[in-house]
């Protein structure tokens, strides 16, 4: 019997404790039996105090307050003290690297998909065709044409006709103007060139008679006046050009020119002139370097006065050096321009001199930009410019160069939020020979020129000085609504002329496109010209009257114009234009009269061959 099962035993039949060591001999048993007895007479004291607990009371003196022992912190980086540190051991490795098959495979996805919006096609062709009142005919063709990635060929057709009607005009009033240009190219990567050559024929009236033409003849006598009279006068353009720009040579860009001018009255003239630039770096500077080779001669067969033939003809030499500077706000362009004019039919040889600076500053960035300047040139008059300008001259002509001495300006520029500009600028410009357009008097001279009853214009010189200012305001309203307004003021100063001959002091000019709907759009403008002065010395068909030497003032005028148009598609459209709709009867030139009301109805059509 073991230990564990007497117990159990002596627990069951509560026999004395010490019935039930007898078995237990030794030493060991006697410990255990005194164990024994001492559990048990602490089981019996025990039971006893549980009958009767009493009370007591704990006085706490002192509360606890427990204190924490100051703890040495181990730096997180241990200073080393050893003499010398463990050399660092080389180790050598090889990495074996071995394919690993995979039979994973990505599903693909799959974009969202996103609207876009068709974008226009660009077509490479067009054609215009208008008809209106007046017998007015307006046409226009316009072909380009990809030869290769690089050449490419490329024709311009024009052509603007009315058969005249203008009321109380007396000779025949009609014109035409018709044009014809091509183009070959080459773009390349570093290399780009074009030939252009034209061919434009113009044909004029001169139906600007005086209002008292003949008023000292008889009905009759006038009559058969005017019916001699033939005031055609044709004028004939061929031009031949060229121009070739550079990338990463020092000849940035070249062009060159040569225009022949003729009439039907034996004048002539030839233009041609080169200007290459150049550009290298002197100091880290870029300096840019016009050069200019400008030919001009040219003649008419007689003066106003029928008695001598007029000849005259320059060569102007120019260059144009200039650089830019850029320092925080500013940019400076500093630069000068030096010429050397020689007069081929006369002794006439001068050097000009002109400034060639301006500067502009970021006052607030894009909002605010101050600019300023002085800038000259010698401009070269010609004939052809002369009738752009005015197709009723008299082929009688004098002609030179305008030296543009300077034009001193300063402004403000910028924009009042993101989709209005404005422009403020104020200029005091001085020019030597400055060309002025003039009536001619009207005489009968031996031989009856058609241009010789005070119905053509000539231009004379004077010394003039200008001051204007120009104001201009730009707004995009919104993707549909653009408006536009711009106005010049000025005044002029003439040394030996009355007046300022036909130069308006003031000029206005208002323009609005905006489209109504997807296939509708829209559109009209305003100019308004202030009062001009001009002058006739009257000389009477047949009797010498005194001459009136008072200027005579043109009527300032405003012009209104609008077009509606309707894009049918891309390819085909259709316009209707009116022009001059407030019918006002207003000269442009003294005694000049201007058509009516004028409405022209025709279509675009847009193609690729």
């Amino acid at each position: 019997m073991n230990l564990k099962n007497i117990f159990d035993l002596h627990m069951s039949t509560k026999l004395p404790a010490i019935s039930f060591l007898l078995p237990l001999r030794g030493l060991g048993g006697f410990w255990l039996l005194l164990l024994l007895v001492q559990v048990s007479f602490a089981q019996k004291k025990d039971s006893k105090k549980d009958e009767n607990i009493g009370t007591e009371v704990v006085n706490v003196v002192k509360p606890y307050t427990p204190t924490i022992s100051d703890a040495f912190k181990v730096s997180e980086t241990p200073v080393l003290d050893d003499a010398e540190n463990t050399k660092k051991e080389i180790i050598k490795y090889n990495i074996f690297s071995f394919p690993v098959a995979s039979t994973f495979t990505p599903s693909k996805g799959k974009a969202e998909g996103v609207e876009k919006e068709k974008s226009t096609h660009l077509f490479n062709n067009y054609a215009t065709f208008g008809v209106g009142n007046y017998t007015t005919l307006n046409a226009e063709l316009f072909v380009n044409q990809e030869l290769n990635n690089n050449d490419y060929v490329g024709g311009m057709f024009r052509h603007l006709s009315s058969q005249g009607g203008i009321k109380e005009v007396e000779l025949n009033d009609s014109f035409y103007d018709t044009s014809i240009d091509l183009t070959y190219g080459v773009r390349e990567k570093d290399l780009s060139w074009n030939v252009d050559l034209g061919l434009q024929n113009q044909i004029y009236n001169w139906y600007g008679l005086p209002a008292d033409f003949g008023s000292a003849l008889a009905p009759s006598d006038r009559a058969i006046l005017i019916d001699g009279i033939n005031p055609n006068h044709s004028y004939n353009n061929l031009y031949l050009g060229s121009k070739i720009e550079l990338e990463g040579s020092f000849i940035k860009e070249a062009s060159a020119k040569f225009n022949h001018f003729s009439d039907n009255y034996g004048s002539s003239e030839n233009r041609f002139y080169v200007k290459p630039s150049f550009e290298f770096n002197i100091s880290d500077k870029a300096i840019k370097t016009n050069v200019i080779v400008d030919y001009l001669g040219g003649s008419f067969e007689k003066d106003y006065s029928n008695t001598n033939a007029i000849k005259y003809g320059f060569t102007n030499f120019g260059i144009a050096p200039s650089f830019v500077m850029n320092e925080d706000d500013w940019t400076i362009n500093i630069g000068a321009a030096l010429f050397y004019s020689l007069g081929t039919k006369n002794s006439s040889n001068t050097i000009y001199v002109y400034p060639q600076v301006n500067a502009s500053l970021k006052v607030v960035g894009d909002l605010m930009i101050f600019y300023a300047g002085a800038e000259g040139n010698l401009e070269q008059n010609t004939y052809s410019d002369f009738v752009n300008a005015n197709p009723y001259l008299s082929p009688t002509l004098d002609i030179k160069p305008t030296d543009k001495q300077f034009d001193a300006f300063a402004g403000l520029k910028g924009k009042l939020t993101n989709t209005i500009s404005y422009n403020l600028r104020a200029s005091y410009v001085a020019e030597k020979d400055k060309a002025l357009f003039k009536s001619n008097d009207y005489t009968v001279n031996n031989s009856n020129e058609d241009y010789a009853f005070g119905n053509s214009l000539k231009v004379v010189y004077d010394d003039v000085k200008t001051i204007s200012f120009y104001g201009e305001l730009k707004a995009d309203i919104s993707e549909d609504v653009a408006f536009g307004i711009d106005g010049t003021f000025s005044s002029y100063t003439t040394d030996f002329q009355r007046e300022a001959w036909n130069l308006p002091a003031i000029k206005l000019n208002a323009k609005v496109d905006f489209n109504i709907t997807e296939k509708w759009y829209a559109g009209a403008n305003v100019f308004f010209v202030g009062e001009r002065k001009d002058q006739k010395i009257n000389m009477d068909i047949v009797y010498i009257v005194v001459p009136d030497l008072v200027p005579t003032t043109l009527d300032s005028y405003f012009d209104i114009n609008a077009h509606l148009g309707y894009q049918y598609n891309d390819q085909f459209s259709a316009f209707l234009r009116a022009n001059n709709i407030a019918n006002q009867a207003y000269q442009k030139w003294m005694n000049y009269p201007v058509q009516g009301f004028q409405v022209v109805l025709g279509a675009n059509y847009k193609f690729d061959f």
